[in-house]
C-alpha cells in the first residue's frame, strides 16, 4: 500500500519563506510525475508545481520566480520550497505523485493528507 506523508507547512509572515515535502512510502514499482496542489476555502485545487521524471518543470503563473519544486529520487520525495510568501498563498497544500505500485499496475495518482500553509502579519 502506497503512503505520502506531508511535513513543513504552517504560520508565516509575508515575505516569509516555507519548505513543503512529500515522501513516498510502500510497494512502489515507479514514480512517473510529482506535483503540488493548493487549495484555498471557497476555491477549487488548483496546480502548484510539478515535475516529471526526468526533471522538467511546470509552475502555476502565481508562483513563478518564487516557488521551487524539486525530487530527490532515491528517497521517493519531492520538496516545494515557497519564498517571498504572500497572503493570497494561504491554502492547504497536497503532494501528488502519479506512480506504479507494481510492474503489473497501471499508473495511478495518490495524494497527501494536506497541510496548512498560512501568510499573515
Amino acid at each position: 500500500q502506497v503512503q505520502l506523508v506531508q511535513s513543513g507547512g504552517g504560520l508565516v509572515q509575508p515575505g516569509g519563506s516555507l519548505r513543503l515535502s512529500c515522501a513516498a512510502s510502500g510497494n512502489i514499482f515507479a514514480i512517473y510525475a510529482m506535483g503540488w496542489y493548493r487549495q484555498a476555502p471557497g476555491k477549487q485545487r488548483e496546480l502548484v508545481a510539478s515535475i516529471e521524471n526526468g526533471g522538467s518543470t511546470n509552475y502555476a503563473d502565481s508562483g513563478k520566480g518564487r516557488f521551487t519544486i524539486s525530487r530527490d529520487n532515491a528517497k521517493d520525495t519531492v520538496y516545494l520550497q515557497m519564498n517571498n510568501l504572500k497572503p493570497e498563498d494561504t491554502a492547504v497544500y497536497y503532494c501528488n505523485f502519479l506512480l506504479r505500485p507494481g510492474i503489473y499496475s497501471s499508473p495511478t495518482t495518490y495524494w497527501g493528507q494536506g497541510t496548512q500553509v498560512t501568510v499573515s502579519s
